[in-house]
């Protein structure tokens, strides 16, 4: 996906395309994709539109079944990745670790 161009696009010269750590990066940012570390900001764009009163528009049609189960699974286990590396953080820097 996009993580990939967006990497390149922000951190590398155009001669890192064409070499072996590339494809590395972008298997990598495949894995990091499919395994849905970065889902929280679904449940970040949900809770804005209910914010604003606004329903979320999309060309896709609803996640209805296994769809919506692995959607939201992901999102919940995307939110404990980022509460758990939270209070780690926050720890560490309240006993002066870091």
């Amino acid at each position: 996906g996009q993580l990939t161009a967006q990497v390149n696009a922000s951190h590398c010269m155009l001669d890192y395309i064409n070499t072996h750590f590339m494809t590395f990066t972008l298997y990598a940012t495949l894995f990091i994709e499919a395994t849905g570390f970065m889902h929280v900001c679904y449940l970040i764009r949900d809770m804005v539109h209910f914010a604003a009163g606004k329903s979320f528009e999309s060309q896709e049609p609803p996640k209805t079944g296994l769809t919506f189960f692995f959607h939201w699974g992901r999102v919940l286990f995307s939110m404990a990745v980022l509460c758990f590396c939270l209070a780690v953080t926050i720890e560490a820097i309240l006993n002066g670790q870091t």
